[in-house]
């Protein structure tokens, strides 16, 4: 997504790899239902002492994948997909709380996994 943002483009081109740009959108709306149901199979197999704090977070991420969903399909409703437009995309705070989340749930499940 930002090198298409960079790319400057009024409107998405007929061809060529910044004409996939739709693609990736349409694979990222797929990728984002069920995000956190997937994550908590993971954080499921964790021996921990209890899981609500983890059950609160992934209720925080199923949230923010929402609201990020929300922000892909506006996008993807548009007839033409701009490099502004994807730019606006990227700086979503919709789409920056969702990767956040993921970093911050990563980090706990690689620390799980070399404490094993």
């Amino acid at each position: 997504m930002l090198a298409y943002a960079g790319q400057g483009l009024a409107s998405e081109p007929g061809e060529g790899a910044a004409s996939q740009i739709r693609d990736f959108l349409k694979k990222c709306d797929g990728a984002l239902t069920g995000l956190a149901q997937f994550i908590t199979g993971f954080v499921g197999r964790l021996e921990v002492e209890s899981m609500a704090p983890y059950a609160a977070f992934m209720a925080v991420i199923e949230r923010d994948a929402k609201d990020a969903q929300a922000a892909v399909q506006i996008v993807l409703a548009q007839p033409s997909i701009s490099s502004q437009l994807v730019d606006n995309l990227n700086a979503s705070i919709h789409l920056r709380a969702l990767l956040t989340d993921l970093f911050l749930i990563d980090e706990i499940l690689k620390s799980h996994r070399r404490a094993d």
